[in-house]
C-alpha cells in the first residue's frame, strides 16, 4: 500500500491572545491520498484555514506532525521547508497574491526563478502555462491591468510554474463572481484529472461539490462522519454547471 501524500497526524494549535492560549486546532488526523481531490469547510473559526496553513508549512503546529510526500515538516529547518514549498506545493490566495509591478509573465517565472530554472526553459514553461490558463496574450499585461478572474488564473499559473505534486488553495473563488469561480473551478479539476492533488478551503457549497472529498470543521476538530466521498455531485457534472443552485451539501453555514 504507498504512502499518503498528505498525512496530519493529532495536530494541536493555539495562539497567544494576550496572557491566554486560544486553541485553533484540537487533535486533528488526516491522511490525503496522492491524486485526492479534497475540500476543508466549516464555519469561520473551525479552524480550517489553519489547518492548511499548517499542511502547507505556512504554520507550525503546536504539536503533532505533518508529513508532506515523506517529508515531516517539523523536523525541518526553515530553509529545507522553504524548498519544500517550492518544489512540492503550489499556493493559490483569495487575494491572488501577484506581484503588482511584474508582469503576468514574471509573476509566473517568479518561482522557477527561486528554484534555479534556466532562462530558456523558463521561458518557455511560462508561455505554456499562460496558455493552459488562457492568458498567453496577457503574458505583459500587469496585475492592474487585468480582471480578477484573470489575476486567480496567473496566480494559478504561477503556483504549477514547478510542477508542484499538491496545489492548495484558500477562498481561491472568493472574491469573484459566480460565472468566473465556476470557471476557475473547473480548471482546478482539469489539473487534478491529470494528477495533482489538491487541497482547497471554501465556504460556498456549490465550490465544495467540485470536490472528491469533503472534510467538516468544527471547533477546531474534523466532524465524525466527514471525510468521506462528496455525494453531492455525480462526477462532478452538476458543479460543472453554473446554472445548479443546489445548496444542501452538508456543509455547515
Amino acid at each position: 500500500m504507498t504512502e499518503p501524500i498528505i498525512s496530519v497526524d493529532n495536530i494541536h494549535k493555539s495562539y497567544l491572545m494576550g496572557k491566554e492560549a486560544v486553541p485553533a486546532l484540537r487533535g486533528v488526523s488526516l491522511e490525503i491520498e496522492k491524486g485526492d481531490f479534497v475540500c476543508l469547510m466549516g464555519p469561520s473559526g473551525s479552524g480550517k484555514t489553519t489547518l492548511l496553513n499548517i499542511i502547507g508549512g505556512l504554520d507550525e503546529p503546536s504539536r503533532g506532525h505533518v508529513i508532506i510526500d515523506g517529508e515531516n515538516l517539523v523536523a525541518l529547518s526553515e530553509n529545507e521547508l522553504a524548498i519544500l514549498r517550492l518544489q512540492k506545493m503550489g499556493f493559490i490566495f483569495q487575494n491572488y497574491n501577484l506581484l503588482a509591478n511584474f508582469t503576468a509573465e514574471e509573476n509566473v517565472e517568479a518561482p522557477m526563478i527561486l528554484a534555479k530554472v534556466g532562462h530558456k526553459e523558463r521561458k518557455e514553461r511560462t508561455l505554456s502555462l499562460l496558455e493552459k490558463v488562457g492568458l498567453a496574450d496577457r503574458a505583459h499585461h500587469y496585475p492592474g491591468e487585468l480582471s480578477g478572474g484573470q489575476q486567480q488564473r496567473v496566480a494559478i499559473a504561477r503556483a504549477l510554474a514547478n510542477d508542484p505534486p499538491i496545489l492548495i488553495g484558500d477562498e481561491m473563488t472568493g472574491d469573484l463572481d459566480s460565472e468566473t469561480g465556476f470557471a476557475i473551478m473547473q480548471l482546478v479539476t482539469t489539473l487534478n484529472a491529470e494528477g495533482t492533488t489538491v487541497v482547497f478551503v471554501t465556504h460556498d457549497p456549490r465550490m465544495a461539490d467540485f470536490a472528491q472529498r469533503l472534510i467538516h470543521m468544527q471547533d477546531g476538530k474534523i466532524d465524525n462522519g466527514s471525510g468521506v466521498e462528496n455525494t453531492a455531485v455525480s462526477a462532478n457534472e452538476d458543479a460543472a454547471n453554473p446554472d445548479n443552485q443546489k445548496t444542501d451539501s452538508g456543509a455547515d453555514k
